[in-house]
């Protein structure tokens, strides 16, 4: 039976276990998939162990997106040109790493019927995820700025100048609102209000304070499970089978 896991620090939150069982059932795989806590200092030894054959694919989270690629022996162009992993796969003994974090959040983007295209999209935070939905956004058209408190480029800017701006989509990166820190928030509920379109990766819970202050209801939930399917993708060598739209349905009604 081969085994798949997701690695990362905090895990408790996580869905992915019963996402993954679900497009097994769809793929028609006699397979497995766990959480693995690890700190920073074992993360090399995680990964050993999928060179080894223990485990066949990874999916990557917090906070370990940028921290894997240096224990990868090929990293995938388009990942690399993201600048962060999320899923690495067991090749030919090798250790692989992908980014599925960008299909999963451009197909969220394109099943809300959000239209990008020379639009001011603004992204809080700047960890792996947001280095993903950076390109996904910026493919779709869209005018993309990071938004952080120490900005480093021109394509960031601070908070107090996000007050200022008129924002089209605004999209939560960080981990502020995840479960147990329900009532932590990013931003204002003025900012959160302004915006046309507000979106979290977050889906645990499903209705983070910044989506109570902006009445959306996109989540991370869609991004979640499009983005494990393109993981699935990736480790069977095979399209998904099934329809990614009844999944993330099916899962509601379970979580």
């Amino acid at each position: 039976m081969k085994k798949y896991a997701l690695i990362g620090e905090h895990l408790g939150h996580s869905h992915s276990p019963l996402v993954h069982s679900k497009i097994f059932k769809e793929f028609g795989i006699d397979a497995t998939y766990e959480k693995i806590e690890c700190s920073i200092d074992e993360l090399k030894g995680v990964i050993d162990n999928l060179k080894k054959g223990i485990y066949m694919g990874y999916n990557v989270t917090i906070p370990y997106k940028l921290e894997v690629m240096k224990y990868l022996d090929e990293i995938d162009v388009h990942a690399k040109k993201i600048g962060a992993v999320n899923t690495v796969a067991n090749i030919n003994g090798k250790a692989v790493g992908f980014n599925s974090d960008y299909y999963g959040f451009k197909d969220e983007v394109l099943h809300y019927g959000i239209d990008c295209s020379d639009k001011d999209c603004y992204i809080l935070g700047t960890g792996g995820a947001s280095k993903a939905v950076y390109h996904a956004l910026n493919d779709l058209g869209g005018n993309v700025y990071f938004v952080s408190r120490n900005p480093k480029d021109n394509i960031t800017i601070t908070y107090d100048e996000l007050a200022k701006r008129d924002i089209f989509l605004l999209v939560n990166a960080t981990p502020l609102g995840m479960s147990p820190n329900i009532d932590s928030c990013a931003v204002s509920e003025e900012i959160a209000k302004k915006a046309t379109f507000v979106m979290d990766l977050i889906f645990n819970p499903r209705q983070t304070k910044i989506l109570k202050y902006a009445s959306s209801t996109m989540d991370g939930l869609y991004m979640l499970v499009s983005q494990a399917v393109k993981s699935e993708e990736i480790w069977q060598d095979r399209k998904f089978p099934g329809d990614v739209s009844k999944l993330v349905k099916e899962i509601e009604g379970e979580i």
